[in-house]
């Protein structure tokens, strides 16, 4: 039996598509791309509602690689390889790209009393910024929080390394993190954040039920109007007197944290 045949992606819809590569268009569009077979997949299985896929684009090759797309009829298109390399943002594309709506949302309310989010500080690497919303959402984070600086969690390398998560935790930007961690105080919320100069986060046993963890600047740290404000610093200890490497990537401090604030 014959599967279902899908009409090719126009010329106007590939030129649209296209210009997701750059953040200017995601904003206007509210559209961001997403590329490969696990990372579309995991976006197309946890999707909360089949309206946020805009658009599946998938080479000849790759239509037999996907199930479940009766749920987005009039919305999977086929793609000649030269025009799939104009969506393609890998040297080695699989053949399998999805355009997704973005989270529109202004501003960040706890859906109930118990709450842990995760606000990022100028975190600039957009892998660091993807590995973290991933590991938020496996911890259970309600939120992740971007203040100005931080790379854009819908640029191309933070949603492969979210590997298809972005959707499962609420995501927001804000142009003064220091100003929204103060509102966020003032409804109760506990800010912590990881600070060489902190005390050892394994010191920490009482959690009140909302807190907020804070990840600052890979090279930097978090900027002195956020700290200012922090309620406790956290420290991960290093082993032995003196480390052989200067600092943990930004990502795995967050995991290491994450473990510690989430609720369990």
């Amino acid at each position: 039996m014959r599967g279902p045949v899908y009409p090719p992606l126009s010329k106007a819809k590939l030129s649209r598509l296209a210009k997701l590569s750059q953040k200017k268009y995601r904003d206007i569009e509210g559209l961001f791309l997403a590329e490969g077979l696990r990372t579309v997949s995991e976006l197309l299985d946890g999707l909360p509602d089949p309206d946020m896929l805009h658009a599946l684009v998938l080479e000849e090759g790759a239509v037999g690689w996907m199930s479940g797309l009766e749920r987005f009829k009039g919305k999977v298109f086929i793609a000649d390889s030269d025009s799939f390399a104009r969506l393609a943002q890998t040297t080695t594309p699989q053949g399998v790209c999805g355009a997704f709506r973005k989270q529109l949302a202004d501003k960040f309310q706890p859906v109930s009393g118990r709450s842990f989010i995760v606000a990022l500080d100028d975190v600039q690497d957009p892998g660091n910024v993807g590995t973290i919303i991933r590991t938020a959402a496996w911890f259970g984070a309600e939120a992740v929080i971007c203040g100005e600086g931080t790379a854009d969690p819908y640029n191309a390398k933070a949603v492969r390394s979210s590997a298809g998560s972005i959707h499962a935790v609420r995501i927001f930007s804000v142009p003064d993190l220091a100003r929204e961690l103060q509102r966020l105080r003032g409804e109760g919320f506990m800010v912590s954040a990881a600070a060489l100069d902190g005390s050892d986060y394994r010191s920490s046993h009482e959690w009140p039920v909302r807190r907020a963890l804070v990840i600052g600047n890979e090279a930097n740290g978090i900027s002195p109007d956020v700290l200012d404000l922090a309620d406790r610093l956290l420290l991960i200890p290093h082993a032995g007197r003196t480390p052989p490497v200067e600092s943990l990537n930004a990502s795995v401090s967050a995991g290491i944290l994450m473990a510690a604030m989430s609720f369990v």
